[in-house]
């Protein structure tokens, strides 16, 4: 729910009732709850201009009007918008007037006296079904049309990959929506940079914070998210506001979604449920309009099953899902990235950007990257750091690898060889001879080098030397 001085919706809801008194107290109830954005109209006549002239989000919708009556107004709006919900509300109890009403199209049908309990379930249901069906007809539109439309946003994620594509567009249709979204993926896979991006195209007027929330307790990240009022625990000397009202109209980027507590998740689920929260020490509600994005590099799924996150939080959190590819999924990007750190290493450490010897990529497109991305920065900057030659050296390369290539039996799911064991062997119904299976390993240790023996040889844990040897003995 919004704050009451933010728009909320987007697009105006219409009141359209020939009682000046109605329309006051539909527009005081609904303001009084968050939806701030209201057009009154007391003249029918007057809603095919109103309607023709900007786009509506709902209509509220008497029946009994003079000049035109209502159901004139739903039967034209049947046909002509059929996309806008209309809320009938009047005093004519019906039962056949309610059951053409919703022939024609209406969304719900209510009886005047209207009481709020009952107006604003309805109206926040419209609400819902008006945002689904736009984010419905976006994801549409970006998965038939595969171009993006803001590519320019994305250019901080560097990447070529068809996955990484699809997640882009993805990320379009979903980035205006008010509901949250997860980001997940291992760490290091660019978690944060997609939330900025997100953040980008929802073109949200406020900020983005990002809130790092491994480790804390209750009382922690309720001060964190929420800020306190002065007194509120010792040395609380001021009042303090929390991230959730610095980035009041922007994007509060929660980390690490699965280290939160019982009570810390209660808390959130009030949040991102009904857009509410309390300082620490104040029984005061307040309102947000902060757009929620979360992360977690655990596996959000598994935690829902097993009770590591309530369910309805849970249920909140997915309403829309971005999971990352590891780099190992994602293997061609490796010599763009490679050359793109290297390039940001050079700059920051003042040197000639280096070449480098084309056995590094296939040597790297074998590594696990159990850090991802990050893991490949920090590596070409240390490569860069004792750089002295106009060639990079690869030793540099098969240092930071060794021992943590990946190995086959697998199919090809990028398991480091030390957590194989025994794993790969015990589905063989038969075991090859230790000649056999030596050649086998050579052989596709050659096969995933490109024939360069000297990655190979790193493949296999093995000298170069002793590689030659054990090929001439083969």
């Amino acid at each position: 729910m919004s704050a009451a001085t933010d728009i909320y919706p987007h697009w105006p809801i219409l009141l359209v009732d020939d009682e000046e008194h109605t329309l006051a107290s539909f527009d005081i109830a609904l303001k009084s709850h968050g939806l701030t954005n209201t057009i009154r109209c007391p003249d029918g006549r007057r809603v095919r201009e109103i309607v023709a002239g900007q786009e509506i989000e709902i209509i509220l919708l008497d029946l009994i009007m003079p000049q035109v009556s209502g159901q004139e107004i739903l039967a034209w709006l049947n046909e002509h918008h059929p996309e806008i919900p209309v809320i009938v509300v009047t005093g004519v109890n019906e039962v056949e007037t309610a059951v053409n009403c919703m022939l024609q199209g209406a969304f719900d049908y209510i009886v005047k006296p209207v009481s709020v309990e009952r107006l604003l379930p309805s109206v926040n249901r419209a609400l819902e079904v008006r945002r689904l069906r736009r984010e419905n007809s976006r994801l549409a539109d970006r998965f038939f049309r595969p171009e993006l439309r803001h590519p320019e946003i994305f250019a901080p994620i560097i990447t070529q990959h068809p996955k990484m594509q699809k997640i882009f567009q993805y990320c379009e249709a979903v980035a205006e929506s008010r509901q949250p979204i997860l980001i997940t993926g291992e760490a290091g896979v660019g978690k944060e940079e997609v939330a900025k991006a997100l953040h980008r195209l929802s073109r949200r007027k406020g900020r983005m914070l990002t809130a790092k929330v491994a480790d804390l307790d209750e009382q922690l990240f309720a001060d964190t998210l929420f800020g306190h009022v002065k007194g509120a625990f010792p040395g609380a000397d001021k009042a303090r506001p929390g991230l959730v009202e610095k980035a009041k109209g922007g994007t509060l980027f929660i980390d690490e979604i699965g280290d939160l507590s019982p009570e810390s998740q209660l808390k959130l689920l009030r949040l991102v449920e009904n857009g509410e929260y309390c300082p620490l020490g104040s029984e005061q509600v307040k309102g947000s309009d902060t757009r929620i994005l979360v992360a977690s590099q655990k596996d959000v799924d598994a935690l829902g099953e097993e009770g590591g996150i309530r369910r309805d939080l849970y249920h909140r959190l997915r309403a829309h899902h971005v999971h990352l590819p590891p780099l190992r999924e994602r293997a061609d990007d490796i010599p763009l990235l490679l050359d793109h750190f290297l390039g940001e290493a050079a700059k920051e450490l003042r040197k000639k950007k280096p070449v480098y010897h084309q056995e590094i990529i296939p040597l790297l497109k074998n590594y696990y990257f159990p850090g991802n991305v990050k893991e490949l920065r920090e590596m070409a900057f240390d490569a860069m750091s004792g750089h002295r030659a106009r060639l990079l050296k690869t030793e540099t390369f098969i240092k930071a690898v060794k021992g943590r290539l990946t190995s086959p039996g697998l199919g090809g799911q990028g398991v480091p060889s030390a957590t194989l064991d025994s794993e790969w062997i015990q589905k063989l119904d038969r075991l090859p001879t230790l000649k056999a299976a030596a050649l086998i390993l050579v052989q596709e240790a050659l096969r995933r080098s490109g024939n360069n023996q000297r990655v190979a040889a790193s493949l296999l844990g093995i000298t170069p030397q002793a590689l030659n040897q054990r090929l001439k003995r083969l």
